[in-house]
């Protein structure tokens, strides 16, 4: 292994990629289709300097957002405003409405949206058979 991986590769059960190997300039990354995902939604979003997004809200899925780069102002409902640089969270419930705006007048903010309905599953995690818990 000499580089960080770009495109993206499959193998037997996974699959890897990279956010800047799924498109160029603003707009979304259709991360779910990339790399094969099935259990819930996931794209990754390039807002170009100083973008908002339109309001929307949802029917049934919560979604979890990530900042990746850049900071991102959330707007919810009727104005509250929360700010997030990178490695922040915002967690929304489905009818909740929201909007997202790129605070920054030069550079581009990236952020990863997960949604999903239907709950947790629990802690199902297991070691390998012949492998030993640590």
């Amino acid at each position: 292994m000499s580089e960080p991986v770009r495109e993206t590769i499959t193998g037997d059960g996974w699959a890897v990629g990279s956010i800047d190997g799924m498109g160029e300039g603003g707009g979304f990354r259709k991360v779910r289709h990339e790399l094969g995902v099935e259990a819930f939604g996931i794209n990754a979003i390039v807002l170009p300097p100083g973008y908002t997004s339109r309001r929307h809200a949802h029917e049934r899925q919560e979604e979890l957002y990530f900042v990746h780069r850049g900071t991102i102002e959330f707007t919810f409902n009727d104005g509250d405003h929360q700010l997030l640089g990178p490695g922040g969270f915002a967690r929304v419930d489905p009818p909740t409405v929201r909007a997202l705006r790129n605070t920054s007048d030069s550079e581009e903010a990236v952020y990863v949206c997960v949604g999903g309905a239907g709950g947790y599953v629990g802690r199902d995690g297991v070691v390998p058979e012949g492998d030993q818990a640590r």
